[in-house]
């Protein structure tokens, strides 16, 4: 049974950058699909980038392009989300989820993932 474990959520200045991990254990994260979440207070939630199985292909919602980055290290069984320039609105509950298989694709809706992490929250202010 895969779990998933976020962290590296913080208080960060406007422009300033995290790195998210979302940490798996009880299954290699290779064959799975990874998607990073948030949740800002009083919205829904937001698929924000995912990548892939095996093939590590990624995707980003239009309103991350350019600042956000998602990788893995297999060898650590970890998927990283590197957040560059953080904006205010970026405030929210940043969540990991998995679901099996999916070498070459990934997806932005939550529907699709089946293994979900407890979140980690990313405050900007200043």
């Amino acid at each position: 049974q895969l779990q998933l474990v976020e962290s590296g959520g913080g208080l960060v200045y406007p422009g300033g950058s995290l790195r998210l991990s979302c940490a798996g254990s009880g299954a290699l994260l290779l064959h799975y699909a990874v998607g990073w979440f948030r949740q800002a207070p009083g919205k829904e939630r937001e698929g924000v980038s995912c990548i892939s199985g095996r093939e590590g292909i990624t995707l980003y919602a239009d309103s991350v392009k350019g600042r956000f980055i998602v990788y893995r290290d297999n060898a650590k069984n970890v998927v990283y989300l590197q957040i560059d320039n953080l904006k205010p609105e970026d405030n929210a509950v940043y969540s990991c989820a998995a679901y099996f298989g999916s070498r070459d694709v990934c997806w932005l809706n939550e529907e699709a993932y089946d293994n979900w992490g407890q979140g980690t929250q990313v405050t900007v202010s200043s």
